[in-house]
């Protein structure tokens, strides 16, 4: 009975050997899932600090774009209301050029009327003095003819 005991007090002394390696190794798988735990802990907040940095950086980028997007958007409107001015400036120039080139063509349908007429005077000019040349002609023969009547 002793013997059965004693063996029974071996088993037990033996289990609680393996029990002590299992709870050790157990200890030690714990204490690196643990370890493990805290990297990738650090690691999550590295992450989210990281996420939120990158959230504020987007938050800046995205209130500058806005800021010049209103500025665009007001550079736009000023350039559209520019462009509205030079359509209706283009517009007026246009009717003034119309009225300019038809002032034009009656200044040149005027100045071919001259000219015609220039060419007219032109030509009675060169009658005229052909007749006054003739008129000079006959005035010199007879103030010779006078003269020598005279005589």
């Amino acid at each position: 009975r002793l013997l059965g005991h004693q063996q029974e007090i071996n088993n037990l002394k033996q289990r609680n050997i393996v029990l002590d390696e299992e709870n050790a190794h157990l200890k030690n798988e714990f204490s690196n899932l643990n370890q493990k735990f805290k990297d990738k802990s650090q690691e999550l907040k590295d992450t989210e600090e990281c996420a939120q940095k990158k959230e504020e950086q987007n938050k800046l980028v995205i209130k500058n774009l806005e800021e010049e997007n209103k500025g665009l958007n007001t550079r736009c409107a000023d350039l559209l209301n520019d462009l509205e001015k030079l359509r209706k400036q283009e517009a007026q120039w246009k009717i003034e050029i119309s009225g300019t080139d038809a002032k034009i063509k009656n200044l040149e349908n005027d100045l071919t009327e001259t000219r015609e007429q220039m060419k007219e005077l032109h030509s009675k000019c060169s009658k005229l003095s052909s007749q006054l040349a003739v008129k000079q002609e006959e005035l010199s023969q007879k103030d010779y003819d006078m003269t020598r009547a005279r005589q």
